[in-house]
C-alpha cells in the first residue's frame, strides 16, 4: 500500500493521509478576519483531498501580525469566521489545523506583492528579543521586557483556547523563518543577558514555555506540531544540531510533530535549494529523537514524496506552491500510484477515472 496514503494517528486524531498543506500567508484579512477567500483557499484543498489543511500564520497580538493584512486570533470576534472554515473543510474528509504566530521583529510591514519589496509600514513598533533590525527598510524593534515575554505567553495560550472554541483539532507554534520564537533561539538575532539569551538553554526557553502553556490550554487528545528552522544557513546562527537538541526537548513538553523547515533568520543568505533541499533535517531529527516530522521544501512530484516515506525521512509531506498550483495534487497522486480509496466529492464523481 502507498505510503502517502497510509492514515496516520496522532493522539486522538486520525489523518486520511499524508499530505498537508502548508501555512501561506495569504494577505487577505482586514482586522484579521477570516473570510471568503479563505474559506475558499482552505476549502478548494480539502476537496482535493489534502489529509491536513494549515491555516496561514495567525496572529496571536495584533503587533504581532506580519502585516496589517495577515490573518489573527487575538480576540474572540475573530472565532466564528475561522470556525466557518473548519467546519468546511472537515465536511469534505479532511482535518484542519492552525498556526499560531507572533513575527516579532518581521512585523508591521506591508503585504509583499511589489516583488517582495516593502510598500509602508503597517503603524505599530515591532518587539523582539533584542533591539535588532531584520535588514534595511526594517524598523528597529523594541526589546521586549521580561514583562512582555510573559505577555507573549499568554497570548498563545489565549490564541490557543480560542482555537480550541473555533474547532480546531491541530495547533502548529510558529518558532521559525525568523519570526518571534526563531529570533529567541538564534545567538544572530538573541543578544540578551538574561534568563532568556545567551546560553542554549535560555534562548529555548521562551519556545519551551510557550510549548508548555499552550499544552495546558489544549486537549490532551489533540496533536501539537512546532515548526522550526533546522538551520540559519548563516555562520554564527542556529544550526541542525541545535535543532536535534530542542527537538528532544520539545517531545519531552508534549510535542508530537517537529515541522522541519529553515532559514529566514537573517537577510542574504545563501541556500542551496533544490528539490527536497530540507528533506535532510526532517530525517535526522526522526533518526535522532523518535519524534514525528513532517519535511517541507520543493516536494512537487508525487514518488519523491512517496519515497521520502519509504525511506523513514519523514513521517508527512507538507506542499506549498505545489498545491496553489494543483488543488487537487492528493486526487491525481492517489490515481498515479493506484489508491483508489480516497475522497471525491460527490459533485466531482463524474470526472474521476475508471477504475
Amino acid at each position: 500500500m502507498s505510503q502517502l496514503f497510509t492514515p496516520l494517528w496522532i493522539r486522538d486524531i486520525s489523518f486520511n493521509n499524508r499530505i498537508v498543506v502548508s501555512p501561506m500567508c495569504q494577505y487577505s484579512s482586514r482586522d484579521g478576519m477570516a473570510d471568503d477567500w479563505h474559506l475558499v483557499h482552505l476549502g478548494s484543498r480539502a476537496v482535493g483531498g489534502a489529509g491536513l489543511i494549515f491555516t496561514e500564520a495567525t496572529a496571536v497580538s495584533p503587533e504581532g501580525r506580519i502585516s496589517p493584512a495577515d490573518l489573527g486570533i487575538w480576540k474572540d470576534e475573530q472565532i466564528d469566521g475561522l470556525r466557518r472554515i473548519v467546519k468546511f473543510v472537515r465536511s469534505q474528509g479532511s482535518e484542519i489545523g492552525i498556526q499560531l504566530a507572533h513575527a516579532g521583529r518581521k512585523a508591521s510591514v506591508a503585504e509583499p506583492w511589489n516583488g517582495g519589496r516593502l510598500v509602508k509600514r503597517g503603524g505599530w513598533k515591532p518587539v523582539a528579543p533584542s533591539a535588532i533590525a531584520f535588514d534595511e527598510g526594517y524598523a528597529e524593534p523594541a526589546e521586549l521586557t521580561l514583562e512582555g515575554v510573559a505577555q507573549v505567553i499568554e497570548e498563545f495560550k489565549a490564541a490557543a483556547r480560542r482555537a480550541m472554541k473555533a474547532g480546531f483539532k491541530v495547533v502548529e507554534i510558529h518558532a521559525a523563518h525568523g519570526y518571534l520564537l526563531h529570533q529567541f533561539l538564534s545567538p544572530l538575532s538573541n543578544r540578551r543577558m538574561d534568563e532568556y539569551g545567551g546560553t542554549f538553554e535560555n534562548r529555548v526557553r521562551l519556545l519551551t514555555e510557550v510549548v508548555q502553556a499552550v499544552r495546558t490550554a489544549w486537549p490532551v487528545g489533540y496533536p501539537l506540531f512546532v515548526r522550526i528552522s533546522a538551520t540559519d544557513w548563516a555562520d554564527g546562527g542556529w544550526a541542525v544540531e541545535d535543532s536535534v537538541r530542542l527537538a528532544g526537548l520539545l517531545k519531552e513538553s508534549g510535542v508530537d510533530v517537529v515541522d522541519c523547515s529553515s532559514g529566514g533568520l537573517v537577510p542574504h543568505v545563501k541556500v542551496p535549494i533544490g528539490p527536497g533541499y530540507q528533506v535532510g533535517f526532517s530525517q535526522r531529527i526522526r533518526s535522532a529523537t523518535g519524534i514525528l516530522t513532517a519535511a517541507v521544501g520543493m516536494i512537487t512530484e508525487v514518488a519523491q514524496a512517496e519515497a521520502i516515506l519509504v525511506e523513514g525521512q519523514a513521517d508527512l509531506i507538507v506542499m506549498a506552491r505545489q498545491l496553489l498550483r494543483d488543488p487537487y495534487f492528493p486526487l491525481h497522486a492517489a490515481d498515479e500510484l493506484g489508491f483508489s480509496d480516497i475522497h471525491w466529492p460527490l459533485q466531482y464523481q463524474r470526472a474521476r477515472r475508471a477504475k
